[in-house]
């Protein structure tokens, strides 16, 4: 281009002129191709095709590749190709699903019935006296050696179903929060009449193996556990856990709610008063669920002296803006501090707005305090005597985290429990809440895996949107710990798949209709580092009975075809049944967790009795199972083809090849092992440790998804981004086809492991070959002017001089040739987004730029960090502010949620080949890429004279996503769609008001109010 301009400036000079600048071009040009001639084109695609030609052949061979492709093409006339019909897909899992949530809601509402009549036969006894398992004491011993009170011996066996913790199938436990009283008359009438609910608990079970933990949460603060299981204190001492503050208690016992509160934030909340403020709103906020809407006003107690007039409890400014933010209200007044002047006139503004009154005087009185707010919302529910069903969002269990295990997301549905005695019908006593915990895992069983595809999925998302399970969904802060993220539960459906930007599919779900969508995704693997372009279509529907929606999406192409094959039972158990055969560990071929007599089955065992008619009460999946026999049969000749090879002393002498496996589509997978086991230098692969590298409920091997998205007959070779010892291995794998056109399915894929070492040694030996008859090289690898590289197709180095580059993106080490190549289009460079991103902060900062998608999480954040502030913020903190606490939280950092844009980066599969220079500060810096043929490999190639580190590296580092403060309150004023339960009780006429707080009159209005007071309005 700068040629062509200048010379058409010259065009009316001199021809003098005109010739210098030809000249000086030439030369230009002259010293380009003679620095590219130290690179020969032919000479590096000689080096790529040797080596492509080597390693393609020991892959091939050791994977018995070429093998099983005739196997299956032996089939190809015989077997039958359909369709996926999505629509239909979606609708049966939905019934599926439907079906397994109606069975644990029945076995909850057969507790909430032994309850109700238990406690109905009960009459109190304030001086009833009744031992009972306590939940930490049980097995205890004292110092004289006996079983401590409320211990006893309680016999505990480990129970795989239940995590492998020690538990009682017999019998259930009582947790007591620490700050009660073990023997408070008020628990101890409670333990004694849910006794009843031992036999529920052990019926239940027996009806339904699946059933995990049951409970009882009682309003007086204690909880009944089956199984029994010990429970163990802090290190403190302590427990925590009270379970009137779960979620699954506070939706069962309420309706859901609008909420404003309104906060004291004058010059007198300071020390002990403004820390119990800032613990009463932080508990009042703990208990609001997802269904729930809120706001929080602050005001000044000094202006409220002009709020009433005329001996008329009229509220203006700050009570006047919450009346008009709700219609029909409750007010619940706390007043913070020992003052009680005014208590009789907020337990009138109590009464007379159907709230409850509290005085809150220490930290300990905080949590007993806030709660019986919930008592009082529950009574319109009691008094109408509606036992609404209740689904929580997902949430991990702590203790079901297990030392080796991952996160176990749950569900819980969960129903009240009701006074039934005349006597007390009006009042509304709330009793409790009984409730049954449901494993995503168990959801995750009615999935066809099989009939999703390599990349398919099936997900399920809640009335408000956030995600019940879904295969992006990561709720730890990192992979193998057990801490959760802060807002894991809350993680909405546009967050994962974002490329949705008008939300079309999000709103669809949300407003369980039944339909489909479409459109292009990037969908990332190998945690994270590789993107896969391709085009999905989405079906979805809504789970009757419940507040929840799902969805399957299927790519387009080899996704939407599913095959079916026939061979003799008689065959298809015999291969089944061989030792190098193993079956997806979390996919469902029988069902043997809905009869106790099942549960010690394999699955291969299961399969064979229900195909042979000795189990007619198994449930198994008979079109998965046929295809699974067919599988069986067609890769059973591997395993004599790989002992073969194994048993051959002249092949493999070197033991670079490790492993050879393969799967298929039905989730059945053969190994076979070159080495002995304990010679494997990646030892996790294949294994549970390997998430991605075995069949999962929700995915594809790693393996098995890369090999389906390239060109059929070539291998994809990667090195596992793995810590430590794992870096020293290279995997290969390619995927078979059934037929030759568009419409084939995927029906396996084979690989191999071997050494890096291995792999490495075969690519410098390629890389020292030449065209030259005196076998006199002009180039080699092993020159100090040149730097070799391997890299794949996503621009990770397999192969460099320095093996401490191995694995590390290509852009970091050569910034300059990277930067290069995506201008030339020989890469291209994909922005993705992920809004489960965790960022480091200091603690002591308040950066309001955080994630702004999940509209419930979001808004809470904010208006508590802004009630904080506030609380924070008065006339006496301005005065006496002490500097040195603020820099001491400044020097602790945080992980937090935030929102990032990372960048992956692809090869153009049409470019085989390319040369570049690059200008270094003046100095030209030639290089050659070369593809690998038959794999996802480039051979790169770049002269190593000229000094390019002033060239800034092309990472892949995320980058925050920083919101302005429009879009910030643009996104808080457009929330997504939330659909609440139609189920709603307010308020109801029978109702006592009397009973609202503990003041001791209710004589006059209120005239003023002079002292740090919160209010928290409710309405529906």
């Amino acid at each position: 281009m700068q040629h062509s301009r200048m010379i058409s400036l010259m065009h009316a000079r001199s021809a003098s002129c005109l010739l210098f600048w030809v000249l000086s071009a030439c030369w230009t040009a002259a010293e380009v191709r003679g620095s590219q001639s130290e690179i020969p084109l032919s000479v590096v695609k000689l080096w790529a095709s040797a080596f492509g030609g080597e390693i393609k052949s020991i892959a091939s061979k050791y994977s018995g590749s070429q093998l099983l492709q005739k196997k299956y093409k032996e089939y190809e006339k015989s077997v039958r190709i359909e369709d996926i019909d999505g629509a239909k897909l979606v609708k049966n899992l939905a019934q599926n699903m439907e079906e397994m949530f109606r069975k644990k809601a029945e076995a909850t509402r057969r507790l909430v019935e032994a309850a109700e009549e238990a406690h109905l036969q009960h009459e109190e006894n304030p001086d009833l006296q009744y031992e009972y398992f306590n939940a930490v004491l049980i097995n205890e011993v004292g110092e004289d050696g006996n079983s401590v009170e409320l211990g006893g011996e309680f016999i505990l066996e480990p129970n795989d179903h239940f995590n492998n913790l020690s538990v009682n199938l017999s019998l259930s436990v009582v947790q007591v929060p620490t700050n009660m009283y073990n023997k408070d008359p008020d628990i101890v009438n409670g333990v004694y009449w849910s006794e009843a609910l031992n036999k529920v608990f052990v019926d239940n079970f027996k009806r339904d193996p699946s059933l995990i933990w049951q409970y009882f949460g009682s309003a007086k603060g204690f909880f009944r556990q089956y199984p029994g299981v010990k429970w163990h204190p802090d290190e403190h001492g302590v427990i925590a856990f009270d379970c009137r503050n779960r979620k699954w208690y506070i939706q069962a016992a309420t309706s859901p709610k609008d909420v404003v509160i309104l906060v004291d934030v004058s010059g007198s909340m300071k020390g002990l008063r403004l820390t119990i403020a800032r613990q009463t709103v932080a508990s009042i906020l703990d208990t609001l669920g997802d269904d729930d809407f809120f706001n929080i006003i602050a005001h000044f107690k000094e202006h409220l002296d002009k709020l009433f007039a005329k001996g008329i409890g009229l509220l203006g400014n700050a009570l006047g803006e919450a009346f008009t933010i709700l219609n029909e209200v409750r007010i619940f007044p706390y007043l913070i501090g020992r003052e009680s002047a005014f208590a009789d006139n907020l337990k009138w503004m109590a009464c007379a707005n159907k709230g409850y009154f509290s005085q809150i005087s220490t930290l300990a009185d905080v949590q007993e305090n806030v709660m019986r707010y919930l008592h009082v919302m529950s009574r319109p529910k009691v008094i109408d005597h509606e036992h609404d069903t209740v689904w929580t969002e997902a949430y991990v269990d702590s203790a079901q985290l297990g030392e080796n295990k991952g996160p176990n997301p749950m569900t819980t549905v969960a129903m009240p429990v009701f006074s039934t005695k005349n006597e007390t019908k009006n009042q509304g006593i709330l009793l409790g809440v009984a409730g049954t915990d449901i494993p995503i895992q168990e959801l995750m069983k009615t999935i066809p895996k099989h009939k999703l595809g390599i990349h398919g999925y099936a997900f399920a998302i809640t009335n408000n949107g956030y995600i019940l399970t879904h295969p992006d969904l990561r709720p730890l802060y990192q992979e193998g710990q057990k801490r959760k993220k802060p807002s894991y539960s809350s993680v909405d459906l546009s967050e994962v798949e974002w490329e949705d930007t008008e939300d079309v599919l999000r709103t669809a779900m949300v407003n369980r209709r039944t339909g489909t969508f479409s459109m292009e995704v990037k969908r990332t693997v190998d945690k994270g580092k590789r993107v896969l372009t391709m085009h999905n279509d989405y079906y979805y529907t809504d789970i009757k009975g419940t507040p929840f929606s799902v969805g399957v999406a299927l790519s387009r192409g080899h996704g939407k075809y599913f095959f079916k094959g026939n061979v003799s039972l008689e065959a298809g158990l015999h291969d089944l049944e061989q030792p190098d055969v193993a079956l997806a560990d979390e996919w469902t071929y029988c069902n043997t967790d809905e009869h106790h007599e099942h549960r010690h089955l394999t699955q291969v065992q299961a399969i064979k009795l229900y195909m042979t008619s000795r189990k007619p009460h198994l449930k198994c999946d008979r079109e998965l199972i046929q295809q699974v026999l067919f599988d069986a049969v067609v890769t059973a000749p591997l395993e004599a083809y790989w002992t073969g090879l194994a048993l051959n002393k002249s092949e493999n002498s070197d033991k670079g090849v490790e492993i050879a496996f393969l799967g298929t589509r039905t989730g059945l997978s053969r190994t076979n092992l070159f080495v002995v086991p304990e010679q494997l230098t990646n030892q996790d692969f294949l294994t549970a440790e390997d998430r991605e590298g075995v069949f999962n409920a929700d995915h594809f091997p790693l393996w098995y998804k890369r090999a389906a998205e390239q060109v059929p007959g070539t291998f994809v070779y990667s090195v596992p981004f793995s810590s430590g010892e794992n870096k020293s291995v290279v995997l290969a794998s390619t995927a078979i086809q059934l037929l030759d056109d568009r419409k084939s399915p995927i029906v396996a894929a084979v690989g191999i492991q071997m050494k890096l070492e291995f792999f490495q040694r075969k690519f410098w030996t390629a890389s020292r070959q030449c065209n030259a008859l005196d076998g006199k090289c002009i180039i080699s690898c092993d020159n100090e002017d040149i730097k070799c590289y391997l890299i794949d197709n996503n621009g990770f180095i397999l192969v460099s001089e320095d093996t401490s580059q191995t694995n590390l993106f290509f852009g970091k080490v050569e910034g300059a040739v990277m930067n290069k190549l995506l201008l030339m289009g020989s890469f291209k460079k994909i922005n993705l987004y992920d809004y489960q991103a965790l960022c480091k902060e200091y603690a002591g900062s308040s950066d309001s730029a955080r994630t702004l998608l999940d509209p419930f999480a979001t808004v809470k954040w904010l208006l508590t960090e802004l009630v904080i502030f506030l609380l924070e913020f008065n006339l006496y903190s301005w005065w006496n502010y002490d500097s040195t606490v603020k820099a001491q939280r400044a020097q602790r950092t945080m992980m937090v949620p935030c929102d990032t844009e990372y960048p992956a980066f692809v090869s153009e599969r049409t470019i085989k080949e390319t040369t570049g220079n690059i200008d270094c500060d003046g100095c030209i810096r030639t290089f050659v890429i070369q593809q690998i043929p038959s794999s996802n490999l480039f051979m790169v190639v770049v002269e190593n004279k000229c000094d390019c580190s002033s060239t800034p590296p092309v990472t892949m580092e995320p980058i925050e996503i920083i919101y302005n403060e429009s879009l910030k309150c643009d996104r808080l004023k457009f929330q997504k769609d939330r659909r609440r339960p139609q189920s709603c009780h307010p308020f109801h006429p029978e109702e006592n008001p009397v009973e609202c707080g503990s003041a001791n009159a209710l004589s006059f209005p209120i005239v003023a109010i002079l002292f740090p007071v919160l209010y928290f309005l409710i309405s529906r």
